[in-house]
């Protein structure tokens, strides 16, 4: 994405104003970066963001359907965009939280990866729905701890529990994750991808990118004096999206994100596709963002 900006500088209006509709994020040395950060940044424009419950054959074909329009400060422009989005069967609300809109968008892909090997193992739907709802509120507590500006109502609007919903039911990461369950984990990932979404991206190693993201800010040290642990146990051996975080394991990390570092460890061989119901689930005793909001 940034050398596509960098083709467009000088190239573009000074009024020009823009809106992201890609879901996932830049990861820097100084830590994450969000896509409409990105974009402000490089252009010198203001960039809003469009995410939702909304599949794109679905929208073809004129079946209603929800999304959200997240904004920094600038509401005025955010209606501009919900009146051009908006129709009699796609139903656009604004929020000004552009932050979390898109980390819901980036994170719920974890999620339905969790969804797909459900599915794949046939657990069944109660099953499903208790991944799905732990991962939401593991994706609210992973975004605040990124961002604490993010808002808790952020994520039961569309782009948040919508969007989680919908894409763990029909989406390309559930349903790839569905036959590298049935196939034991004995395909890749990799392989699957190229022979099943016809050049279409999975989101597998996303989370290893964003503990790297962690990592750079310093975030761990905060959870390694919440557990008395040493801050170097955050941050031995390789960092590497696809080979893992070793190191990671003792931490809080696991007690703190069990079914999003469960997910990825899947992912990358190191668990069997069985363990995304095997793990134990363990609640922090701590808040990790200021005021009343709480971890969880």
């Amino acid at each position: 994405m940034e050398g596509i900006c960098k083709r467009l500088v000088g190239k573009i209006r000074d009024d020009v104003e823009a809106i992201s509709l890609i879901k996932g994020m830049e990861v820097k040395r100084e830590g994450p970066c969000m896509i409409s950060s990105l974009i402000s940044e490089q252009l010198g424009v203001n960039c809003c963001v469009l995410m939702g419950a909304n599949i794109a054959n679905e929208i073809a074909m004129e079946k209603f359907s929800e999304a959200t329009v997240g904004y920094r400060k600038d509401k005025e422009t955010a209606e501009k965009w919900v009146q051009l989005f908006n129709t009699s069967y796609f139903m656009v609300s604004p929020v000004q939280d552009v932050e979390g809109v898109e980390l819901c968008g980036t994170l719920k892909n974890i999620v339905a990866i969790g969804a797909g090997f459900v599915d794949g193992l046939e657990m069944g739907n109660n099953t499903k729905a208790a991944i799905m709802r732990i991962g939401l509120r593991e994706m609210k507590a992973f975004s605040k701890l990124l961002f604490p500006s993010v808002k808790d109502s952020t994520f039961f609007e569309s782009c948040g529990v919508a969007d989680l919903i919908t894409t763990c039911l029909g989406g390309r990461n559930r349903k790839c994750a569905e036959a590298f369950a049935r196939n034991g984990g004995k395909r890749s990932f990799d392989e699957l991808e190229a022979e099943m979404l016809q050049g279409q991206k999975l989101q597998v190693y996303i989370f290893n990118r964003l503990l790297l993201s962690f990592w750079m800010k310093n975030c761990l040290v905060i959870l390694s004096r919440e557990y008395k642990t040493e801050p170097g146990i955050f941050c031995v051996g390789r960092l590497d999206c696809k080979r893992g975080l070793r190191g990671f394991e003792p931490s809080g990390m696991v007690r703190a994100f069990p079914t999003l570092l469960t997910v990825h460890e899947i992912c990358i061989g190191r668990l069997p596709p069985m363990a995304i119901v095997e793990y134990s689930e363990h609640t922090p005793k701590f808040s990790l963002v200021g005021g009343s909001a709480q971890f969880f």
